[in-house]
């Protein structure tokens, strides 16, 4: 084993617990509690999203998920669109890392990583980039991509202003549950990781994943972080939150490990 996953983080995304508050507008479940519980069971950092039509994750939960991470030294991984509004915010909470992701109203979840084709969109990731750095030096921070050539390309041509990229990882959790072919996602993914990290550029995942996709992809030291939400809340009505998050983590250290 080459020994990369000895520092790969398991961040757990608890946007879908506001979900389910949202519901029925109770107080709970708690998302404070739930940063806790996931912490305490062995996450590296906790992720939220906070979308612009505020479906889930509200704006007092990022305080509150703030002070939990701060508490039990632990990361807060602070997703947003590059919009106005978020950017001011990200300047404010000065976050351990801001991931920026593309965002539309009409999607049920995020559809696809940041359309880097687009020379707008690129100039405007460029200048959030500058302006969080400037006022939160400390912050780091990701965008959320696609894996194919032409893309990682871009991202090598702004790679002073970011410190990481999470890959899109939607399609190939579908094929996994759809016991499709995947060796093409991987071998991919395995030529995106050799360019990014041969930047200085670090390499992360997420979206749709479960414990069986997460295991193809720790099993080849694939990723140096991985972000799992959706996954994570279902299974935790059968096993419970702090069990799910704890059998995630054993995934990856039992790679780390070589076992």
């Amino acid at each position: 084993m080459s020994g990369l996953n000895m520092s790969a983080r398991l961040g757990v995304n608890i946007d879908h617990v506001a979900t389910l508050r949202q519901a029925r507008g109770e107080a709970y479940p708690s998302v404070k509690k739930a940063a806790e519980v996931s912490i305490d069971h062995g996450a590296d950092q906790i992720t939220i999203h906070l979308r612009g039509d505020r479906r889930h994750i509200q704006d007092y939960d990022v305080d509150a998920v703030h002070e939990v991470v701060k508490e039990k030294n632990s990361l807060l991984n602070f997703e947003i669109g590059a919009t106005r509004e978020m950017i001011l915010k990200a300047k404010a909470l000065k976050p351990d890392w801001v991931c920026l992701v593309p965002e539309k109203r009409e999607e049920r979840t995020t559809e696809g990583g940041l359309n880097l084709g687009d020379p707008k969109v690129v100039e405007n990731l460029k200048i959030a980039c500058e302006e969080i750095k400037e006022s939160s030096p400390l912050t780091k921070i990701s965008l959320f991509v696609e894996s194919d050539q032409k893309t990682m390309d871009t991202v090598i041509s702004i790679k002073q202003v970011i410190d990481a990229i999470e890959i899109h990882t939607g399609e190939y959790a579908i094929d996994v549950n759809k016991n499709h072919e995947i060796k093409h996602h991987l071998d991919q993914y395995l030529v995106a990781k050799k360019m990014i990290e041969g930047e200085g550029l670090g390499f992360h995942a997420g979206h749709g994943l479960t414990d069986v996709s997460l295991k193809y992809l720790a099993d080849i030291d694939l990723f140096s972080e991985y972000n799992i939400g959706h996954w994570i809340i279902a299974q935790s009505v059968f096993d419970g939150l702090g069990t799910t998050v704890r059998k995630l983590k054993n995934i990856i250290q039992k790679n780390s490990s070589g076992e």
